[in-house]
């Protein structure tokens, strides 16, 4: 199968290719980028007008919970593959904290396994710690054989100092970054929201920034100390935004990401008590919100990454104070970006291949070729101009979970590709995933 892809505006700075190009892909694999492939010279060939929508290289989600194993109920491999071709994230790495927990070679390959038949590439990051209890180191030579590309105890803090620090110490002999949960369970406690004006009028308990700074600058100290490489989770305060720009300036292996919610969001939400906005860490005040988009258009930011923790309707039903953490995020990041801030100007479409394609690429050490001839296809479409609006039913995920569901957004991803196979069609406003 030929399939040409006609008219679509690139934006592609692995490449610095900009503009309007058509690319022409033969047996998945980008034979032909120029500024007219005419059709006489293709034949057999299916094609594409993409006049007015926007093509860029697949995107790279380094933080997602696809839940399987232990929890299917929440969501599958298969599930959170098909939201994210859904979303545009043509590779996506996987947060250990299953049931069994990643910490073992043999629940690695069945992730692996699993993943083989699924709609886009998987990347399994493996645990720190066995169990994801923080008491003992996994087995992290194994671990790296058996393919994880970093290693993390997300959902979890590594507390002990001494296990945090051995950990960084053969994560560095074996290249893989440590990606950290920084949280001081001892200042978080049983809190459910941020610490400030809004917990306390709705009588909820707080959990103060310093819970999450605290642990930013250990881990900092201890990245220094080890020469390990370190990525700070779903960063979410001004503080800790200046901590890892002192640390970066030290000359010290630090990068860190930020969720669309914390981008998007700030505690005010919580003010309905919906479920919903439950995420740990929490929604901050406006200021982090503020000194976070300023991180992105500074470049401080390394990586925009989703966290998606999709959950049940039962996981989510009853008291603030008892749902569970979380936000399910793949199918709408891309969307929410662009409406409230690359149409504002914040960034571009340049910057969010950087944020969610070029940096967690260079953090896991991941081949990302860009759009270029001779590579397999790896690339989605966008259409700016198509309006939609977020529901239950049209969600691919399993987990509803998002402050999102009834607004309606601006732009969406309608083509997406992975190593050259169309997994994605949403041109007539129809969602198709394509398994054949």
């Amino acid at each position: 199968m030929k399939l040409l892809l006609k008219k679509g505006k690139i934006f592609d700075p692995v490449n610095n290719l900009s503009g309007e190009y058509d690319i022409l892909i033969e047996n998945r694999v980008v034979s032909k980028i120029s500024k007219n492939i005419m059709e006489k010279d293709s034949k057999d060939v299916e094609i594409y007008d993409l006049n007015g929508l926007y093509i860029l290289p697949g995107l790279i989600d380094m933080h997602v919970h696809l839940r399987e194993p232990g929890y299917e109920e929440k969501e599958t491999i298969k599930t959170g593959c098909e939201a994210a071709a859904a979303g545009g994230f043509t590779t996506i790495a996987c947060m250990p904290n299953t049931k069994p927990v990643a910490d073992n070679p043999a629940t690695v390959e069945y992730i692996k396994a699993k993943a083989e038949k699924a709609l886009v590439n998987v990347v399994p990051v493996g645990s720190i710690t066995k169990n994801g209890e923080g008491k003992e180191l996994a087995e992290i030579g194994f671990l790296k054989e058996a393919g994880v590309r970093a290693l993390s105890d997300d959902g979890n803090p590594v507390m002990n100092s001494e296990i945090m620090r051995r950990a960084m110490e053969y994560a560095a002999s074996f290249m893989l970054p440590i990606i950290s949960h920084c949280e001081d369970k001892n200042l978080s406690g049983d809190g459910v929201m941020n610490d400030g004006y809004y917990s306390t009028i709705l009588g909820l308990k707080p959990i103060p920034t310093v819970a999450e700074e605290i642990m930013i600058a250990r881990d900092i100290l201890l990245a220094e100390y080890t020469g390990a490489s370190l990525h700070i989770a779903h960063l979410s305060t001004e503080r800790g935004l200046e901590l890892v720009l002192d640390a970066k300036r030290r000359g010290i292996n630090v990068s860190c990401e930020v969720t669309p919610h914390h981008l998007l969001f700030d505690d005010s939400y919580v003010t309905g008590y919906d479920p919903d906005t439950k995420v740990n860490p929490p929604l901050r005040d406006k200021r982090d919100v503020t000194a976070l988009r300023e991180g992105v258009k500074m470049g401080i930011v390394d990586v925009i990454a989703t966290d998606h923790a999709p959950h049940t309707y039962e996981d989510k039903l009853g008291e603030y104070d008892y749902a569970a953490f979380g936000i399910s995020g793949l199918e709408t990041a891309v969307s929410s970006l662009y409406t409230e801030l690359i149409l504002k100007e914040l960034f571009d479409f340049n910057d969010l291949v950087r944020l969610m394609g070029i940096n967690p690429a260079r953090i896991l050490k991941l081949d990302y070729p860009g759009i270029r001839v001779g590579t397999r296809a790896d690339l989605i479409v966008f259409d700016p101009g198509r309006n939609w609006k977020v529901e239950k039913e049209t969600l691919k995920s399993k987990g509803k979970n998002t402050p999102l569901l009834g607004k309606e957004l601006k732009g969406k991803v309608v083509l997406t590709f992975v190593k050259g196979k169309m997994v994605y069609n949403d041109l007539e406003n129809k969602g198709v995933l394509i398994y054949e």
